[in-house]
């Protein structure tokens, strides 16, 4: 018996689409994440690639590679100075929108360590 993937533990398209719009909610709403929030030029372009990105990385449809090619996370963010701060501030957001949008507790969690190892990847800034 085959184990269900990520993506179909978080609800397929649908949770993957709620949990990106979640995140998106959170950084507008919270005022802790304001710095995080002005480094994105354009809301729904970055909502959209998230989500194309999460679906493929929680072993879902390849939807950021079939339309951007390989993701190179931290090539992308290069001209953005991601520091602790930056990665904590988007960690925070996740956090949020976890908690609103994946039910399973355990789950949640799993997901969250994964997506802090992600997140910590990204920073390109000695400190």
């Amino acid at each position: 018996m085959n184990q269900p993937t990520p993506y179909e533990k978080i609800g397929g398209e649908a949770g993957v689409r709620a949990l990106t719009r979640r995140f998106y909610g959170v950084m507008r709403e919270l005022p802790t994440t304001r710095e995080l929030l002005a480094i994105h030029r354009d809301l729904d372009d970055s909502e959209q690639k998230l989500f194309e990105f999460l679906s493929g990385w929680l072993g879902g449809p390849q939807l950021f590679m079939e339309r951007h090619g390989h993701p190179r996370l931290r090539m992308r963010h290069m001209m953005v100075a991601v520091d602790t701060r930056m990665r904590d501030q988007w960690m925070l957001c996740m956090r949020h929108a976890l908690d609103q949008t994946v039910e399973d507790a355990a789950f949640r969690e799993e997901l969250y360590q994964s997506l802090w190892r992600v997140a910590d990847h990204m920073r390109n800034v000695e400190e």
